[in-house]
């Protein structure tokens, strides 16, 4: 088990998105979010307390969480300068990168000297089937987005939140690093081997009552030339009954592939609903989910009010507003 509460390492993230791990711990788990660690160069700050390595050690940090999400997670030696002084004072690391702490032998070297362990939360702790397809009992829910880093996660999971607290039967189930860490425990979907993937989802989500819903977390997109891969074996693997679409409006091209733009909802409908429909096809498009936290009060409201009336579906940012209405869609199934 990883020691709670954390110190999370933003290190030289250059933007927020960069640090969507850590964003994702305070926003979601902030009883375990001691304070921020910011080396010079970070871009991203997450609003509460800068400490240093003995400060947050005062003040109860037990776990470094690499809170940082960068392109090929990578270790950086500039890093490591922190980490294992980290180590030398009796924190625990912790990280999702696909660079594992176990790889980098200078950390194990340094953590087996203090008595430290080395969280990978990227590893499959379980041999996954190949998917068989089987249709399962129970409902589920997938977000799918025009891009990544959407805010698919934060609708399921504000999605969850809202249908227990009206009482209704339901799980928020993690298929990533952030995810994982918040949850302690999901399936770290993108380090699984590709025939596993599909296999994984459905493991992920077994059978279940009747009535009760997952909320699976969504990865990648399927207009994404660098992730579609793990979103398609969320779509086969997951088997939704119901979709909710994602976007983030104020971008100017995919994230990382300033070549590529993002694909218009309509376009993400229509591929995604006939590719869930090879496993389920009962499956519908429910929603959407518009993340507008670059966008003022009045532009999010008309924003979500303008795609609501072209799409014809509940438009919400489940954050600012609330995922209410998008629960509101299931129930009237």
């Amino acid at each position: 088990m990883i020691k709670t509460p954390y110190l999370l390492f933003l290190g030289d993230a250059p933007d927020q998105l960069a640090a969507k791990v850590a964003i994702g711990i305070k926003d979601w788990r902030p009883e375990n979010a001691v304070a921020q660690f910011r080396m010079e160069g970070c871009g991203a700050d997450l609003g509460i307390a800068d400490m240093s390595l003995q400060e947050a050690k005062d003040a109860g940090a037990k776990t470094l969480v690499i809170g940082v999400a960068n392109r090929g997670g990578i270790i950086s030696e500039a890093w490591k300068v922190v980490l294992k002084e980290a180590l030398s004072m009796g924190y625990d690391l912790a990280s999702g990168l696909h660079n594992l702490l176990r790889d980098e032998a200078d950390l194990v070297e340094t953590a087996a000297k203090f008595g430290c362990a080395l969280h990978d939360v990227r590893i499959p702790s379980v041999q996954y089937p190949i998917a068989n397809g089987i249709k399962r009992s129970g409902k589920r829910c997938l977000t799918v987005g025009t891009d990544c880093s959407v805010g698919k996660m934060y609708t399921a999971m504000a999605m969850d939140a809202e249908m227990r607290k009206r009482g209704l039967k339901s799980s928020f189930r993690a298929t990533g690093q952030t995810g994982i860490l918040i949850m302690g425990g999901g399936v770290p979907l993108d380090a699984v081997i590709a025939d596993f993937m599909a296999g994984a989802v459905e493991y992920l989500t077994p059978d279940n009552d009747a009535d009760h819903w997952d909320h699976i977390e969504g990865q990648g997109s399927l207009f994404h030339v660098s992730y579609s891969g793990v979103t398609m074996a969320l779509i086969h693997g997951g088997q939704p009954d119901v979709l909710i679409l994602g976007h983030e409006p104020t971008r100017t091209h995919m994230r990382g592939l300033p070549d590529y733009q993002q694909p218009s909802l309509e376009e993400l409908r229509d591929m995604a609903l006939a590719l869930a429909r090879v496993a389920n096809p009962a499956c519908q498009v429910v929603g959407i989910s518009v993340n507008t936290q670059h966008m003022s009060e009045a532009e999010a409201i008309s924003y979500l009010a303008e795609v609501e009336e072209r799409m014809g579906l509940p438009t919400v940012d489940p954050i600012r507003i609330g995922a209410g209405r998008l629960v509101d869609a299931i129930q009237a199934l």
